[in-house]
């Protein structure tokens, strides 16, 4: 079995998706969780982010404060006792593709094609909800117009289902090949 597939079966998308925050308003990665994916030390991580400060600049990676840490600790019920001397570092999406050039291994290669596709996807998520957002805004400003119709709501929902059930259905359906 490749590098490849051990890590996808290891690390499904979703625990990959999961293990991506939001802090500042910028999508990171906790250096912990980057270090469990590449099987390095955590320290290793810092100490290779330090010593090239030149390519790993505020907007690639940026060091959390007391406040940010101790959030996150009781968000994800962390244990005070124990653990870390310093405050984590979180890696933008190109700070982790920097990572790989420091690190130079053929796992952290492999880590860094897989969680650039989830940060795609993840873009491309967004763009559809951003999309179905600007829809509901350009309906609420026709309802606004329009005196508050109820009826013209139903006829969006209407359009809205009629939509979705012209894709194509995917999957297993009871009673198919019997």
């Amino acid at each position: 079995m490749d590098n490849s597939k051990v890590l996808t079966k290891y690390f499904p998308d979703e625990v990959l998706m999961s293990k991506i925050i939001v802090i500042r308003g910028v999508k990171v990665m906790l250096d912990s969780d980057l270090s469990h994916l590449y099987d390095v030390p955590t320290k290793r991580i810092n100490e290779q982010a330090k010593r090239n400060k030149e390519i790993f600049p505020d907007d690639f990676m940026l060091e959390l404060t007391d406040d940010e840490w101790n959030n996150l600790k009781s968000q994800f019920a962390t244990s005070r006792w124990g653990g870390r001397r310093s405050l984590p570092f979180a890696f933008t999406e190109l700070g982790i593709l920097m990572l790989s050039s420091v690190l130079s291994s053929e796992r952290a290669i492999q880590v860094n094609i897989r969680i650039m596709r989830i940060f795609i996807r993840l873009k491309e998520m967004l763009m559809s909800n951003k999309d179905l957002l600007l829809q509901v805004q350009k309906m609420e400003k026709e309802l606004a117009h329009n005196g508050q119709n109820i009826n013209l709501i139903f006829d969006y929902l209407k359009q809205f289902q009629s939509k979705n059930k012209s894709r194509k259905r995917v999957g297993f359906k009871i009673g198919e090949g019997d």
